[in-house]
């Protein structure tokens, strides 16, 4: 079997790779030094925690709209409207270095990482069998992880540098330039088809259309994530002012995280397309709860490189588990049922960036216990769901 095919690597799914890399090069010099900006323009942790909400308000409002446009656009005008946007929001971000502006350039800036979400898995599951979707979105996944290695040690160099200002600043420069090369190589994008939805109905005929499965998915995955983000905006400046790293190492400590992340990738997503999806999805929950009790007890830069390695292994069973997304998103409403499930997903966990800042004001500690409750309740949902099924399952047969 020739590589290509084993990696599951058609002409779109290349030149999508090629895009994500160029994007992510570019935002990754600045993205996780975000908060610490905003709080170098004057940002209050009220201000730190709405940018951290809007981000996921965005993730979540944006995906639904950003499907539709898919399913009745294909994905080479959508993606090229999505990149366009982003692009429009960088330049914004750099010419007004106030706080006020760069919140309000969120919502051009994380076009391409938002609503190219169901663009992506629509790609992925136009072009190749199921078999293979896992191996097509591990490689994805694996590809888009190459430019944080480099990123945000970059950014880092940057920051230590020119300041907090002039870095990210910089790094602002850096994703106009590598967001228009990337419109150039979308225009060589091909649609295998415009796909019309099959009725109509809106979001709310959508979501009842799920899957039981992409039901008990949603509702585990929503625990985990608010494992995520209460502490999400929060590592950055707990690494740097109370464990008193520099951004030089917080940009190693980001690629620690990456490669711990990209050795999983491919592996995992060959035994998951053989061997069944879930077992990978409970692991990676499992790691999802480690990370906010390991950051716990690490005071010095080695035991936060070992907490990092934790997060870069909660990717470990994320090409599964969006694979199994796909595989509950028939066509030819697939964009649409996905960006159902990220709206659904993402707007219920914006609250939790609001409870991180209280949480944080309380302690960090209070924040990273919180998260790793609540990471907990979402994997032992998700294990007894499962544990249900299987022995629903032998008792039929």
């Amino acid at each position: 079997m020739k590589i290509t095919e084993f990696l599951g690597l058609k002409r779109n799914i290349v030149i999508l790779l090629a895009v994500v890399v160029l994007i992510g090069a570019g935002e990754e010099t600045w993205m996780r030094f975000l908060p610490k900006y905003l709080e170098s323009l004057g940002a209050t942790a009220l201000l730190i925690g709405v940018f951290d909400a809007l981000r996921t308000f965005l993730g979540a409002v944006y995906a639904y709209p950003g499907g539709l446009a898919v399913d009745r656009w294909g994905h080479r005008r959508a993606l090229l409207a999505f990149n366009a946007i982003s692009i429009c929001g960088y330049a914004i971000a750099l010419a007004v270095p106030h706080s006020a502006a760069v919140i309000g350039s969120m919502f051009l800036f994380f076009a391409w990482s938002t609503l190219s979400l169901p663009a992506m898995f629509s790609v992925v599951g136009s072009n190749l069998p199921e078999d293979k979707r896992t191996m097509g979105i591990g490689v994805q996944a694996l590809v888009k992880r190459l430019p944080i290695l480099i990123g945000p040690v970059v950014g880092g160099i940057l920051i230590d540098r020119l300041g907090v200002r002039g870095g990210v600043q910089a790094g602002f420069a850096v994703s106009i330039v590598f967001g228009v090369i990337s419109l150039i190589l979308q225009t060589r994008l091909t649609d295998t088809r415009i796909a019309t939805p099959a009725f109509g109905g809106g979001l709310i005929r959508t979501v009842r259309a799920f899957d039981p499965k992409l039901k008990r998915l949603l509702l585990s995955d929503i625990l985990i994530r608010f494992c995520e983000r209460i502490p999400y905006a929060w590592i950055v400046i707990y690494s740097m002012d109370r464990v008193g790293v520099s951004a030089t190492q917080v940009g190693l400590l980001t690629s620690i995280e990456m490669l711990a992340a990209i050795v999983c990738f491919v592996p995992v997503a060959y035994l998951a397309d053989r061997h069944g999806k879930e077992p990978f999805v409970i692991v990676t929950f499992v790691f999802f709860t480690v990370f906010p009790l390991s950051l716990l007890v690490s005071d010095s830069f080695p035991l936060l490189a070992c907490a990092f390695a934790i997060r870069g292994l909660k990717e470990f069973g994320e090409p599964a588990r969006k694979a199994l997304i796909i595989a509950c998103s028939p066509e030819p409403q697939r964009g649409a049922t996905i960006g159902a499930y990220y709206l659904i997903r993402d707007v219920l966990v914006t609250a939790g960036s609001f409870l991180g800042a209280a949480l944080w004001n309380v302690s960090p500690e209070a924040n990273f216990l919180a998260a790793a409750v609540l990471g907990g309740a979402g994997t032992l949902y998700y294990s007894w769901t499962q544990l249900g099924r299987a022995a629903a399952a032998t008792e039929i047969s």
